[in-house]
């Protein structure tokens, strides 16, 4: 693989992954308890030996490049290669924040060129699933095309939400629609993009020309290239596990996939595992009264609670007395006795009081403030809130990061509402 360098696409904001992404990247979200998202990408990296990767970074990088740091657990740590964080920068030459993704692939062409490498992987840093790519090159070399794009299926109503692509019965890629209101296909672009580094810089080139300002693989710069017939784009049907979990239910969901007896997603393959950082912390203990079942479970993690189809990050200290079921809770979190948080995403270093319920009722009533993006009955809580004692907190509820929260003289906040701030008298803005 030394011929390939990979440009993995990290740097967007991802709001509707909601408070989740409000103090970091998308990809530095917590995922399956131990990993972030973007383990998945670098880990398909290591895994097929591409060993040069850059990782384009913009908002909120910190997390993101404390994670990956030198590279080390996805053997990236090494001269002539390994991995380059490209943030944005104001040089002799006009520049400026990432306008799209093509634009943010054309503000590092440098690092391209200087790669020497003949061909171009452009991933997403945002993306769950387990690719060999030296299959998809093997394919790519063999057809002589320009790009090759992994396409796989979903269901027809999910379609208008990505690129669709339209093939002949070579598998040629004869029309590109990015997100159309009305598909005319089930085979939807991955979000990948393996190119021939000449056709890839000519094509970036031409798309500093469009008159939009900003510049994205799916919408300009894809659709040109199938629109002229010499060039040739091929795809890569791609038939296993592969989800975006840039929402908060596909979030949730891919993250429940993992606690089926036989999870599509298999995280227990030493062929191809998913690497991460280690983290210094002590094995799980399990009380002598706690209840777990269809759960994983980090460590550092204390459980004396019940524990029930839940995902657990490192750190986790469940109080007996207390209940999880169905909920993803991040590092460090702390459940208080009498505590029941349900069907529920809770951020790091959160402090769940005494009888608190997060989750509660039976009114699903979708969120006021982003009704588009909360409204399946998943209650966010974001990284160091504190939930005041008896707090009833109801469904398709959003609390802010670092907010102290209480339901008041009734203790209890509605499905629905958005706690962002507090004032003096204990009155919460809903």
């Amino acid at each position: 693989m030394k011929g390939v360098i990979a440009m993995i696409l990290a740097g967007g904001q991802g709001d509707r992954l909601s408070v989740l992404s409000e103090e970091r990247a998308k990809p530095a979200v917590p995922f399956g308890g131990r990993y972030r998202i973007i383990d998945f990408t670098l880990s398909n990296c290591a895994n097929s030996e591409i060993r040069n990767v850059g990782v384009l970074t913009q908002y909120r990088p910190r997390s993101l490049n404390d994670h990956i740091g030198i590279g080390g657990p996805w053997d990236l740590d090494r001269g002539g290669g390994g991995v380059a964080l490209l943030q944005p920068y104001i040089g002799h030459q006009a520049s400026d924040w990432y306008q799209g993704t093509a634009d943010a692939v054309y503000q590092n062409l440098y690092y391209v060129e200087e790669s020497r490498a003949e061909l171009v992987l452009i991933l997403a840093g945002d993306h769950v699933y387990k690719m060999a790519y030296d299959e998809l090159i093997d394919i790519h070399r063999s057809t002589g095309a320009d790009v090759t794009i992994p396409v796989c299926t979903v269901p027809m109503d999910e379609a208008h939400r990505f690129g669709t692509v339209v093939l002949d019965d070579d598998d040629r890629v004869v029309a590109f629609e990015e997100k159309p209101e009305q598909p005319r296909s089930d085979l939807i672009s991955m979000g990948i993009y393996l190119f021939r580094k000449d056709a890839l810089m000519a094509s970036l080139v031409d798309a500093t020309n469009i008159a939009t300002g900003e510049r994205d693989f799916g919408r300009d710069v894809l659709p040109a290239l199938v629109a002229d017939p010499a060039k040739q784009v091929f795809a890569y049907r791609f038939n296993d596990y592969w989800r975006d979990v840039g929402t908060i239910e596909s979030y949730f969901r891919s993250n429940m996939d993992l606690l089926e007896d036989l999870p599509p997603l298999n995280l227990y393959d030493g062929e191809s595992e998913i690497r991460t950082p280690i983290v210094p912390k002590p094995p799980v203990k399990i009380g002598p009264r706690a209840e777990i079942s269809r759960s994983l479970l980090s460590v550092g993690s204390i459980i004396n609670g019940r524990v029930e189809h839940s995902v657990l990050s490192p750190g986790v200290y469940v109080e007996e007395g207390a209940v999880v079921r169905d909920s993803i809770i991040f590092d460090d979190t702390r459940i208080a006795s009498g505590a029941v948080i349900d069907r529920s995403i809770v951020d790091k270093a959160v402090q769940v009081g005494k009888a608190c319920h997060i989750g509660y009722g039976d009114d699903w009533t979708e969120n006021q403030e982003r009704g588009d993006i909360v409204n399946a009955g998943f209650t966010i809580v974001g990284k160091r809130a504190e939930l005041l004692p008896n707090t009833r907190v109801g469904r398709n509820c959003v609390i802010g990061p670092a907010v102290i929260a209480s339901g008041g003289e009734q203790h209890y906040i509605p499905s629905g509402a958005t706690i962002r701030t507090q004032h003096g008298d204990g009155v919460f803005s809903v």
